[in-house]
């Protein structure tokens, strides 16, 4: 019994050693069949890294708001006998937009204007009078005082009945009456909203850093969403004050909008431009590989051994400001050296490369 179970051990261990060697020499002659195939040269596309002149820029998000905005309200009490504009029309300044009940008022006016009448003749009479020596010094300053205060309770009718009419301060678009005809309205009642839609401003903010960067006069462009346009403005104002909560500045520009395309309260996405600069290398972002252990390109070269034969170099950079898809190479590559713009996943540091038939050789883009 002990013989039998010791020769099937010795059975087992012939096996399972046939099996290991098995598998090592399969093992060795893959690698071998391997190590003897040429690696197969991958397509690459590529940009040339170039100095250009660098338009740096600061981005920010901000609101739109009209030049001239206000809400309009009566400045009396009363019925609205009269809504005389409508909904989203342009308006002119000094247009009647709404009339309130004047009746009462324009009774005390004609009250006023007639007793001013008679304070004129009496006034007249007076002043015939005390030409004539008839009349005293006395009498004819009472008559004086009498018909200035005439002359001020007319004043006062129609400042009263002036009240009672909303006028348009300044031209614009009107938006909905918040108001019905007949309805009561009381003094600071809101009636309707009123823009000055051909010149928007937009506020926004920036760091604290970026204040001295900042002027009277800079350029902006302005993005709004469902728009693929840019408009184009300027800065008209820098808070001196920076906000030591949010260490923010409030910067506010004007910009031009004659189709209208811009509406207050709009959601905008701002980009000021900073002094240019020349000598700046820039490569497009899709050709940064991002990693642990830093930032780096595949840079297209010679091999040192076979200068035919082009492979990907991995350079490892030091990268600077991001602008409109383009990012600034502060360290690491030279003006003139060509890159991988895509596809970097597939490559390993000198595996071998061609150009892609896509590409022409001269293409920096």
């Amino acid at each position: 019994m002990t013989k039998r179970f010791v020769i099937a051990i010795i059975l087992l261990m012939l096996i399972g050693g046939g099996l290991v060697g098995f598998n090592m020499f399969r093992d060795q002659m893959i690698e071998q069949f391997l190590a003897d195939r040429p690696v197969a040269a991958l397509p690459v596309e590529t940009v040339v890294a170039e100095e250009v002149t660098w338009q740096p820029s600061l981005s920010a998000i901000g609101t739109v708001n009209a030049a001239q905005g206000v809400e309009l309200t009566v400045e009396a009490a009363g019925i609205v006998r009269e809504i005389a504009f409508a909904a989203n029309a342009d308006v002119e300044a000094g247009q009647t937009l709404l009339q309130l009940d004047d009746e009462v008022q324009q009774a005390d006016l004609t009250a006023a204007r007639s007793q001013l009448n008679l304070e004129r003749a009496t006034l007249a009479r007076e002043q015939e009078l005390q030409s004539r020596g008839v009349a005293s010094e006395a009498r004819l300053d009472q008559t004086r005082a009498a018909f200035d205060a005439a002359t001020a309770q007319v004043a006062r009718g129609e400042a009263v009945i002036a009240q009672r009419r909303l006028i348009a301060p300044f031209n614009g678009t009107i938006g909905l009456p918040r108001v019905d005809q007949g309805a009561y309205v009381s003094p600071g009642t809101t009636v309707a909203t009123l823009q000055d839609l051909d010149t928007m401003r937009v506020d926004f903010n920036l760091p604290e850093q970026a204040l001295p960067s900042l002027f009277i006069g800079q350029r902006l462009h302005v993005r709004i969403d469902g728009d693929t346009r840019e408009f184009e403005g300027e800065i008209t104002g820098v808070d001196p004050r920076v906000d030591p909560g949010s260490r923010m500045v409030a910067v506010r520009g004007s910009v031009d909008n004659p189709d209208r395309a811009l509406t207050p309260g709009q959601f905008a996405r701002l980009r000021v431009d900073l002094p240019e600069e020349d000598g700046v290398i820039t490569l497009p972002q899709t050709a940064i590989t991002i990693s642990l252990y830093g930032d780096f390109v595949y840079a297209v070269r010679a091999r040192e051994d076979d200068p035919d034969t082009l492979e990907a170099r991995q350079v490892f950079v030091s990268l600077g400001r991001r602008d409109n898809g383009r990012i600034e190479v502060v360290e690491g590559l030279e003006a003139g050296e060509r890159v991988v713009s895509s596809g970097q996943n597939r490559l390993s540091n000198r595996a071998p490369v061609t150009l892609s038939d896509t590409q022409a050789p001269g293409a920096t883009r």
